[in-house]
């Protein structure tokens, strides 16, 4: 099984879309997350930097600007996705990967508690 580490600075954009209010709240996260035509897409106009702010989990071991690198997205690279955060804790708790799992839930508090 990988080992992830918790990317700050997906966690730090989460932030900033939540305080600029950069999300959606209600959605079906299996139509809004980005599959592989959508992940190409993106990274033909944007750097590996900038995908990687949109993943809030880093994989031990692959390389940098590798898709294999970036781990739980949490939104469709314009807004946040209240569904994806929700997605993103339960993946992380189902397979134990707890700074992830706990980063996710804190996004989701602080999501919940500024569009209330």
């Amino acid at each position: 099984m990988p080992s992830y580490s918790v990317n700050e600075r997906a966690v730090a954009k989460a932030h900033r879309l939540i305080e600029s209010r950069q999300y959606v709240l209600d959605s079906d996260w299996g139509e809004a997350q980005p599959n592989a035509d959508r992940e190409n897409t993106y990274l033909k106009s944007h750097s590996w930097d900038e995908y990687g702010e949109w993943h809030l989990g880093l994989t031990e071991g692959p390389s940098e600007e590798t898709k294999a690198r970036y781990a739980f997205v949490y939104g469709d690279f314009r807004r946040l996705h209240r569904t994806g955060l929700i997605a993103c804790v339960y993946r992380a708790a189902e397979w134990r990967h707890k700074q992830i799992e706990i980063a996710a839930h804190e996004l989701l508090q602080l999501l919940d508690k500024k569009s209330a």
